[in-house]
């Protein structure tokens, strides 16, 4: 089995953005799952352009690959967690969205970054989910047409308690946008397996399996059955061995990331837990064995 294994910089948010990539470096990750956020390379300063051919110089450097997240949570405003989104009401803050992530595709371009992983957002209430639906294919479709420029790569993560929660969900939509933007490259699926088991419309495993060749990204964590909580290792009801054995069957190569957003205050010791448990857990799944 060799799996390519990165670390979500939004579980390393107390670490100056240079330390984390050293620190992953160190302990032999394959590359970074980059939240790019108001500390870590911010795509809406001014310096972005130059600050992106810098990290991407250090990711050569490091022999880091890279996967581009945008759940920064309030980088476009500090009042409200995650917003403004593409389900968002009024129509100027789609726009900062989309505009937003039109810059995280630019520096992903410039990263040569596998992917460009985003989600929906949380439909506000009152809002007909309807027309959601419709601001919602809108916005993705402009997206789709500014990333095919660069050749960009998008992959849309379901979400639990957002207007797509699954990967059921996930297909509707980019059959939507397929035709709302012909001719751009398919939507990919951002699928985090742990939602799998929140949402319970699939086993992790079985999701890996049944969207093998159109996955951009996958997450893997700890997590209990029907709560959106992401945990460390052996705090939830997560079948980790299963998943990477799924990954390994179907041929999956691109970065396998790990997000651990409410454990930054102790990342230092994470960050090497982390690699070494999914490696022995790679090992259980070649002697197929599932349990520690």
């Amino acid at each position: 089995m060799s799996l390519r294994y990165a670390y979500n910089t939004n579980g390393m948010a107390h670490h100056r953005l240079d330390d984390a990539l050293d620190l992953l470096g160190e302990h032999g990750y394959d590359g970074v799952a980059l939240t790019l956020d108001h500390h870590h390379l911010d795509p809406l300063a001014p310096g972005a352009p130059a600050e992106a051919q810098r990290v991407r110089a250090r990711l050569d450097d490091l022999g880091l690959a890279a996967v581009v997240e945008t759940g920064a949570r309030y980088l476009l405003d500090p009042r409200a967690k995650h917003e403004p989104t593409f389900v968002t009401p009024d129509a100027p803050g789609r726009a900062r969205r989309l505009d937003f992530l039109r810059r995280t595709v630019d520096v992903a371009g410039v990263l040569g970054a596998e992917t460009v992983s985003f989600w929906a957002g949380v439909p506000r209430a009152g809002v007909d989910r309807g027309a959601a639906w419709e601001w919602l294919v809108e916005g993705v479709a402009r997206l789709a047409e500014h990333a095919a420029g660069p050749g960009v790569a998008l992959s849309f993560e379901p979400e639990p308690g957002m207007l797509v929660e699954t990967p059921r969900e996930w297909e509707r939509l980019r059959d939507a946008v397929a035709q709302a933007a012909p001719g751009t490259p398919p939507l990919l699926l951002a699928l985090d397996s742990g939602h799998c088991i929140v949402t319970g419309d699939l086993a992790p495993d079985e999701a890996v399996r049944a969207y093998a060749d159109r996955l951009g990204t996958v997450a893997v964590e700890d997590m209990r059955r029907g709560v959106h909580e992401h945990l460390a290792w052996g705090e939830g009801d997560m079948d980790v061995p299963a998943v990477l054995a799924a990954l390994d069957e179907v041929g999956y190569r691109r970065l396998v990331t790990v997000e651990l957003s409410r454990d930054s205050h102790r990342a230092h010791e994470l960050v090497p837990r982390t690699i070494a448990y999914l490696r022995a857990a790679e090992a259980r799944a070649a002697d197929g064995r599932t349990e520690p």
